[in-house]
């Protein structure tokens, strides 16, 4: 299809990443709780543009850039991880009453997961080493091979943070009446948050 060899199995391995627990699943399950349903599909849009920018650099070749230039690509890295860090230590540090870290406006929902999404550079250099994998030398097409896998990952994006949005929503529902439970799950964001920021600007 489209020059991209065994489909089948990319849309498998695309499923698999998408389950692994990481920030844009923490951001799609905090929207949902703060925001709903609305709240969460604005997140789940936000990933999905962060996620589609970070692959187009890709096939643009960024990740020989970043490779070329490791300052740079260490750069972003810091910053991906403090924009983590200090999301997750204000939630940590709230206390009963103050404003809400994450907004309930949509708007900020989807600019949040961009930028979450978007400050992941090792998502470019993941796509790069990715593609090659599912791509026919005899029959790929060019652009229109890298625009069927990348509408791929954005429609399966979708459909994962649809029903990660609807069961999340309808668990929230159950947990809304206990202010307790909720900042115990706010703080347990911030943990994982801060986490996230540090295996990023840690890990190799």
């Amino acid at each position: 299809m489209f020059g991209v060899a065994d489909y089948g199995a990319f849309v498998v391995a695309i499923i698999v990443f998408l389950l692994i627990p990481g920030p844009g699943n923490l951001m799609l399950i905090t929207a949902t709780g703060k925001g709903g349903l609305r709240g969460g599909l604005a997140a789940t849009f936000g990933v999905i543009l962060g996620d589609q920018v970070l692959l187009w650099l890709a096939v643009a070749g960024v990740a020989a850039l970043l490779a070329a230039y490791p300052t740079v690509f260490h750069a972003v890295q810091w910053l991906g991880a403090a924009y983590l860090g200090w999301l997750g230590l204000r939630m940590l540090l709230a206390k009963p009453g103050d404003a809400p870290v994450l907004k309930i406006q949509p708007r900020h929902y989807l600019r949040q997961a961009f930028t979450i999404t978007l400050l992941n550079p090792k998502a470019i250099v993941f796509y790069m080493a990715f593609f090659p994998l599912f791509v026919d030398p005899a029959r790929h097409q060019g652009l229109p091979t890298f625009a069927a896998m990348a509408v791929t990952i954005a429609c399966l994006t979708f459909l994962y943070g649809l029903v990660a949005v609807l069961l999340t929503h309808f668990l929230a529902e159950r947990l809304r009446a206990s202010p307790r439970v909720g900042r115990a799950l706010e703080k347990t964001a911030g943990v994982f948050l801060v986490g996230f920021g540090l295996k990023l600007a840690l890990g190799r």
